[in-house]
């Protein structure tokens, strides 16, 4: 047996890889960008080939920095978005552009092309809408393939394998079209706890009663920790890793985030996973099913065997405060640019406390709402806009955007506690996790505790743990979360900015109230 794992994640717009031993300790990462195709405001594809090359070259640089023997790596584990890539019988890849240009065969989570098709599939009255929060989203898996079938013909008639990205990329990786649970169960709508497991009522609504065969899946799905296999020749070469080395099943990158953050304790009801980054989830692990209007889930073994699963969250976050940054420069953001806005902002808080930006208030549902309101053709507003096109005006916009998705995720997590258990601890994970002022915002405007733990590497570290487990390391999932788990450090509200967001709360929902009365009146 070895004593290294690799982990990959794959993002919205880069490919990671760590290397992590047996006590969960990150000796490299790598990265690589992967291109997005964005034709409108509402689609956007990838393309599956550009991926698996930015994972390759990820996992080769991880390895080489972290300077260890490649023999010694037991398994690697994928994790990826809720992207679904469509393939032909002999896994060439289709183009799902709208434009018809050759290669992009991946349709991204955040694109929104099939919310005319998530809005009449939401009408079923079939069973799984009840483990959907009574709706689909145009970011889930049956809208999407509804939409190619209607719209591109062509590529239709060509179809013979769709996948969601985590299980193209262990098929890439060992030959094997077995899929993960989580998968299916969060993102194609599989019942993971019943016999069948596919909603037969559903997909005859959604005129694909052929689905398993149509989208090549076979027989029952693989939970996470498991093996799908081992490396096949070709990846093992490109990987630089050997042929003995373990695959584990795919995880959605938010599932294996809450693995990270609270899959050592699951039975903590009063914790939950807050994933933040591009887009925003918050997510808690239960042993019976809770079932909130709107909220994805309740799925069972969708992110630890044996227990179940509710997410909300936000289709709009990082990605809302690139928007912020690309409409004043007039390009797309870098990572410097974000810094120096933040660097500014920590200035005039300092100096100017609660005042700062207070006059202005952002609804952020740029791109649609997931929850309370489960709209994905819902917008955002910003009130109390001036003439100030300065950077220090630039900066009271951001942050204000900023305070807008935490009072968002609260609003969210207030929901989530109709269920009647308290929610008193906030694990946070993903980008926001590296911003001391995202963790302190989280905590001042909820009025929880937030703990940091695997933080930004929360995706690595919950796929890492899933590639120890396929690996045999740990008797469970279970056991090898609570081995690889990362120390904590708790953040604390600051009593003194209580009253300033409580006020900013309340606009916050007024806002709401008149964007809905508005929409009536128009």
């Amino acid at each position: 047996m070895g004593e290294f794992v690799v982990a990959v994640d794959v993002g919205t717009g880069s490919a990671r890889a760590g290397v992590f031993d047996r006590k969960g300790t990150l000796f490299a990462r790598a990265s690589r960008p992967i291109a997005m195709n964005r034709e409108d405001g509402v689609t956007a594809e990838h393309s599956s080939a550009d991926i698996w090359s930015a994972v390759a070259h990820s996992v080769r640089e991880a390895v080489a920095t972290a300077g260890i023997d490649p023999a010694l790596v037991d398994a690697i584990g994928f994790d990826a978005t809720c992207s679904l890539t469509f393939l032909d019988d002999d896994g060439r890849p289709l183009s799902t552009a709208k434009s018809g240009e050759a290669g992009w065969d991946t349709i991204a989570w955040l694109d929104h092309r099939a919310i005319a098709e998530a809005v009449m599939l939401s009408r079923s009255k079939a069973d799984a809408l009840r483990y959907s929060g009574n709706l689909l989203s145009p970011e889930m898996a049956l809208p999407k393939i509804v939409w190619v079938r209607d719209h591109l013909p062509e590529i239709w008639a060509k179809t013979g394998k769709i996948l969601d990205l985590a299980d193209f990329l262990t098929w890439r990786a060992t030959g094997s079209l077995a899929r993960s649970a989580c998968t299916l169960t969060a993102k194609w709508n599989y019942l993971n706890h019943g016999k069948p497991g596919w909603d037969t009522a559903l997909l005859s609504d959604s005129g694909l009663a052929d689905l398993p065969e149509k989208a090549n899946v076979p027989g029952t799905p693989l939970v996470s920790g498991t093996a799908v296999g081992t490396l096949s020749p070709e990846t093992a070469a490109a990987f630089g890793l050997p042929q003995t080395c373990r695959v584990a099943a795919g995880m959605v990158d938010a599932y294996a985030g809450a693995l990270a953050l609270t899959g050592a304790d699951p039975d903590a009801a009063e914790s939950v996973s807050l994933i933040g980054g591009t887009s925003s989830c918050v997510m808690r692990l239960t042993i019976e099913p809770q079932f909130l209007h709107s909220f994805w889930g309740p799925y069972f073994g969708a992110a630890l065997p044996g227990y179940w699963i509710i997410e909300g969250g936000q289709s709009a976050a990082g990605s809302l405060l690139d928007y912020i940054l690309r409409t004043h420069l007039g390009r797309d953001p870098n990572a410097d640019d974000h810094e120096k806005v933040l660097t500014r902002i920590a200035l005039l808080l300092d100096s100017q406390g609660a005042a700062f930006g207070r006059r202005i208030h952002v609804l952020p549902d740029f791109h649609g709402n997931r929850t309370p309101f489960g709209d994905a053709s819902m917008l955002g507003s910003i009130h109390g806009l001036s003439l100030d096109s300065s950077f220090d005006g630039l900066a009271a916009l951001y942050y204000r955007t900023m305070v807008a998705l935490v009072l968002g995720m609260r609003q969210t997590i207030d929901k989530m506690e109709e269920t009647g258990t308290p929610i008193r601890m906030l694990y946070l994970g993903g980008g926001h996790a590296k911003s001391p002022l995202f963790a302190q915002l989280y905590a001042d405007a909820t009025g929880r505790d937030v703990v940091i733990s695997s933080g930004e590497e929360a995706m690595l570290l919950g796929t890492a743990m899933t590639a120890a487990s396929a690996a045999g390391w740990y008797a469970s999932l279970l056991e090898a979360s609570r081995v690889m788990r990362r120390s904590e450090k708790a953040i604390r509200p600051n009593p003194a900015n209580v009253s300033a967001f409580e006020r900013d709360y309340r606009i916050f929902l007024r806002m709401q109230q008149q964007r809905q009365e508005l929409a009536a009146l128009s």
